[in-house]
């Protein structure tokens, strides 16, 4: 396949970025387009150019380190992370766009790698449960209900990859946060810090500056391990009742 990438170069926060285009050929459809930028950087660095940075890291699809808005879309066309996405989805001659994570609260670092770490300050904020040190527990000691497990390990699943505040309008947070909150206050372990946690997590987002969520769906449709909307009005429905109940 031969290929026109247009890449976000920046080199630092405080500099101005620009599209920069590359030509490049003999990539396999079969190649990962993590792999597809590896092979430009051999070509740049063959060339003395400065490579193109990037995050990445297990590039197996759990880390979410791999956080690329590809044609306007995060992660891409297809609903994966970047790094399972493969250049068969793409056709002979196409042009990419390849941009960072668009948000005020993602500062761009160096080219295409983003600062995520408001998202760990969210969940430094309320992300951890009341446990009990000494001997392990049994585990059938603390009886958790079907749809309980099921709720919460469907929202563990989230791997703060970014791509639900790049896909939104708003460049809102919401999605990331409902699930963290969500996946601990429905177990039994959170229920401690149920309150505390939902008000001090939403506030931590507010503080970071991330936008207001209206909504759109966006956030859920590029989720890259399909955390659902419905997410966000759990979410809310905790946060009212610990604003009437107070800390």
């Amino acid at each position: 396949m031969r290929l026109t990438l247009r890449v976000w170069r920046q080199r630092n926060a405080g500099a101005d970025g620009a599209l920069s285009t590359y030509e490049i050929d003999g990539i396999s459809p079969d190649m990962s387009f993590l792999e597809m930028l590896d092979t430009l950087n051999e070509e740049l660095i063959l060339s003395g150019d400065d490579p193109v940075a990037f995050d990445h890291d297990c590039r197996e699809g759990i880390c979410g380190a791999c956080s690329l808005v590809i044609n306007g879309a995060a992660h891409g066309p297809e609903r994966t992370t970047t790094c399972q996405l493969h250049m068969r989805s793409f056709r002979d001659g196409d042009t990419i766009d390849i941009e960072p994570w668009r948000a005020a609260a993602f500062p761009v670092v160096k080219d295409l790698v983003v600062d995520r770490s408001a998202f760990d300050r969210i969940i430094q904020a309320g992300g951890y449960i009341t446990a009990p040190t000494g001997a392990a527990p049994e585990a059938h000691a603390t009886p958790v209900p079907k749809p309980d497990a099921d709720f919460a390990f469907e929202h563990a699943e989230c791997i703060g990859c970014g791509a639900c505040v790049a896909a939104c309008p708003n460049g809102a947070a919401m999605l990331f946060t409902s699930a963290k909150v969500n996946h601990l206050n429905v177990l039994p372990q959170g229920a401690p810090e149920r309150g505390t946690r939902v008000l001090d997590m939403v506030a931590q987002m507010d503080e970071e500056g991330f936008g207001g969520c209206t909504l759109a769906g966006e956030c859920a449709t590029a989720c890259p391990k399909g955390i659902p909307l419905f997410s966000i009005t759990a979410m809310n429905r905790e946060f009212l009742r610990a604003a009437r109940k107070g800390r």
